[in-house]
């Protein structure tokens, strides 16, 4: 698997998902994701991160909610949030760093 530094250190910007697969809420957070990439296309990256199968790097990360979601940008965050948000809003925050 890449380290997360190389996935991170894009020129585009890199929408992370730290997730818990268990969650059975009932908004499909798969769906939410996949209008995003269909979306965004070449001028993003939209990663998912299992929790519970990468808790050393939540833990780093100080992930505490589920979801949250990080935008990265050569390597630096840019933004950060936790909690539940539709595709719209996560396009418009990720094309505000293409």
């Amino acid at each position: 698997m890449t380290k997360f530094g190389e996935l991170i250190n894009l020129d585009i910007p890199v929408l992370i998902d730290f997730y818990f697969e268990w969650d059975k809420t009932g908004n499909n957070p798969h769906d939410v994701l996949r209008h995003v990439v269909a979306a965004l296309g070449d001028k993003a990256k939209v990663i998912k991160i299992d929790i519970e199968k990468n808790e050393v790097l939540a833990d780093a990360l100080k992930v505490k909610a589920n979801p949250t979601f990080i935008i990265y940008k050569g390597g630096t965050m840019k933004w950060r949030q936790s909690g539940e948000m539709d595709a719209n809003t996560l396009i418009s925050l990720v094309e505000q760093y293409a």
